[in-house]
């Protein structure tokens, strides 16, 4: 009887402290919902009640893995890695209790296979060991397992209270991570509204960059977030921006490039796909540029692509969550913060070019050498560059009131009324005069086109001073003319003196020295034309009429011209021939002015086309007009001197030996023109050059 009653009292002391512990758990579990501290407390108070002195709870996610832990050995919690847990789920006996969903008592570890050998059992010898799966639900959880250092000490009342203790820590570890998942889903939601306020807050590209990172290394719990971009024109990934909780990644890191397709981060941005690696050791991909990253060890990273419509603009890369695994949506988060940031970025890319073009441009405009003003379409100013006010002595609010008409004169004709022209040209230039404030002309080039400033449509006036160009032209004006002025009276006289020694000469019917005194008077007369032309230059360009005017045939010009330079085209063995209809309609003209109009031409013609080349030389009539035209067979006019071949100063290939001065065609110009007619050149596709002019017929 005394030893029934004794084996009742030790039951009762037993069932007593193990619902003083189950009691105790069910307290410390209500008072935290973080999982960590929830595993520790309960696997503490179960080895202290039943005397163990060491045990582990692992917890699984759906797949099976490990997802969280405690481990106790000798009052002591250890840190251990996944792989770890990975080997006791695979090879000990907390696999064969997830496997089988079923609880085990071992009285001697020793004795059972299903136990994992460990280093030190050759010290500590066999156990007792109990090990129950911790169902949820219907759901596995996890597993518990609890060891006592004598054999055979568990028994199963030990293992019916751990199983009494793995359902209430089933319960809690449900609730824990529901918890734990609720907290992070808000994380998450916060962290990407986060993102999207972040991101939108500002269009400069490094800020944009630094938020994204910020709001990822929040969203996903991570150590290390990188941030890189594709350069499109060389082809590689170049990274823009890093974060670390610690160290500065960013030095080491931004700057760098890789090929895309090397490295994971390369194959993201070949693929435009997303990928967790779990383990970095197990993926050839990451090893190719794991140089990269000297200052941390990622052991797991999550990327994804950073797309805009139609293309990728980067690749985000998340290393070494905390918790030491990714969450199973971690590419979903991290992939919608890509789509976000995506638009951001090339917003940001985009302002940053708009500003680098704008201050390049406000650069250019305020640090110009010419006055730049831009008005509207009604020629009212907007905005001034500062050569602007220096040169016109207006202050900015003076000149502001203003339109330009008033700051300059305008050349109406060209322009359009209401500028209507300058709406279909690219540009237009004209010369003018520069009013200043003070009353001051100053001769300006003008040129003038329309732009475009915040979609709206501007004009462009630039206002090239050329008041020394100006002086220049005069001074070389005023010298020529005085210097052919000057060279009439002694050329006069020359030609008289010429005449006068051949008349009186002894011999002078010699022909060796009649050749002599042809050359001279050939000489003297070219020399006469070329006065000539100079002081008709300086007479037509000052707007004064031809009046020595007279009915003239045009075919007496055209043989007068090509018997004055005979003797030039037969020292090259140029072939020249002539085109002249009978019955042509007489010209009013001035014939000696056309007379060294078409020498002029000719001489050109004889010049530039080779030996024993074809020049053509011809008239006809045309309608109202008699046309003129010496076509030659040399290398044509260059095609940059077309529009301006006739302008002062212009010779026709300025590179070469040819020498000139550039007025004779400027003389033809102003003659042909004096006379009510007009003068062109064309390039002709067999080659040479055609120059053209007509004259009014009577």
């Amino acid at each position: 009887m005394t030893t029934n009653k004794n084996g009742i009292d030790q039951q009762k002391g037993t069932q007593k402290a193990s619902l003083e512990l189950l009691y105790r758990i069910s307290r410390e579990i209500a008072t935290t919902l973080d999982l960590s501290t929830v595993l520790e407390r309960v696997l503490s108070l179960s080895l202290k009640t039943i005397g163990a002195i060491s045990g582990s709870i692992i917890v699984l996610d759906d797949n099976g893995h490990p997802l969280e832990s405690a481990m106790i050995v000798n009052d002591q919690l250890l840190s251990h890695t996944n792989e770890q847990l990975k080997s006791t789920l695979e090879e000990g006996l907390a696999g064969w209790v997830v496997e089988n969903r079923d609880a085990v008592n071992i009285p001697d570890t020793s004795q059972d296979e299903r136990w994992l050998r460990r280093p030190d059992d050759e010290v500590t010898g066999a156990k007792s060991v109990v090990a129950v799966p911790i169902m949820a639900r219907n759901d596995l959880m996890g597993v518990i397992t609890l060891a006592h250092p004598k054999p055979h000490y568990l028994q199963k009342y030990h293992l019916a209270l751990v199983h009494a203790i793995a359902d209430q820590a089933g319960i809690a570890i449900l609730n824990a991570q529901l918890y734990g998942e609720s907290e992070r889903r808000a994380r998450v939601m916060t962290a990407l509204a986060n993102s999207a306020t972040a991101m939108s807050s500002t269009l400069r590209l490094e800020t944009v960059l630094d938020n994204i990172l910020k709001e990822i290394q929040t969203a996903l719990q991570v150590e290390a977030v990188t941030l890189s971009l594709i350069d499109s024109e060389e082809g590689n990934l170049v990274y823009k921006a890093a974060i670390h909780d610690t160290i500065d990644l960013s030095s080491s890191l931004v700057g760098r490039k890789i090929r895309i397709g090397q490295g994971f981060a390369g194959w993201v941005a070949e693929c435009g796909e997303g990928e967790i690696i779990a383990d970095t050791k197990d993926d050839p991909r990451f090893s190719q540029t794991n140089q990269l990253f000297p200052k941390i060890s990622p052991y797991a990273i999550v990327a994804a692509p950073i797309f805009i419509p139609g293309k990728i603009l980067g690749v985000l890369e998340a290393m070494n969550p905390l918790a030491g695994h990714f969450q199973t949506d971690a590419l979903q988060v991290l992939s919608g913060i890509g789509s976000l940031a995506g638009s951001s970025i090339r917003n940001a890319q985009l302002y940053e070019d708009l500003e680098i073009t704008h201050s390049r441009y406000h650069d250019l405009f305020e640090n110009s050498i010419d006055p730049i003003i831009i008005t509207d379409l009604q020629g009212n100013v907007i905005e001034t560059n500062n050569r602007t006010l220096e040169t016109n002595q207006y202050s900015e609010k003076e000149i502001k009131e203003l339109s330009i008409s008033e700051i300059h004169e305008i050349d109406w004709e060209g322009v359009g009324e209401d500028f209507s022209k300058l709406l279909d040209v690219a540009s237009y230039s004209y010369e003018s005069n520069l009013k200043t404030k003070n009353s001051e002309d100053i001769p300006i080039h003008v040129n003038v086109h329309q732009i475009q400033i915040a979609n709206e449509s501007r004009l462009q006036w630039i206002l090239r001073d050329i008041s020394e160009r100006k002086k220049l032209d005069q001074l070389r004006e005023d010298l020529t003319s005085m210097i052919f002025h000057d060279l009439r009276s002694p050329l006069s006289n020359v030609i008289s003196s010429l005449d006068v020694i051949q008349a009186s000469l002894p011999g002078a019917r010699d022909q060796d020295i009649q050749d002599l005194f042809d050359i001279a008077n050939r000489s003297t007369v070219r020399i006469q034309r070329l006065t000539k032309s100079l002081l008709d230059i300086n007479k037509l360009e000052s707007g004064r009429t031809i009046t020595n005017l007279e009915e003239v045939k045009p075919d007496e010009l055209i043989h007068y011209a090509k018997q004055a330079l005979i003797t030039q085209s037969d020292a090259k063995k140029q072939n020249v021939s002539l085109t002249i209809p009978a019955d042509l309609p007489l010209i009013h003209a001035d014939r000696d002015m056309l007379e060294r109009v078409l020498i002029n031409i000719f001489q050109n013609a004889i010049k530039f086309t080779p030996s024993k080349g074809h020049i053509d030389f011809g008239v006809e009539a045309d309608g109202n007009s008699i046309q003129f035209w010496v076509q030659d067979s040399g290398p044509g006019v260059d095609p940059e001197y077309i529009d301006r071949i006739f302008d002062k100063y212009t010779r026709i290939h300025p590179d070469e030996r040819i020498k000139g001065l550039g007025l004779g065609l400027a003389f033809c110009r102003l003659a042909v023109e004096g006379h009510k007619g007009r003068i062109w050149v064309e390039n002709l596709p067999e080659g040479g050059a055609k120059f053209t002019f007509t004259i009014p017929s009577l």
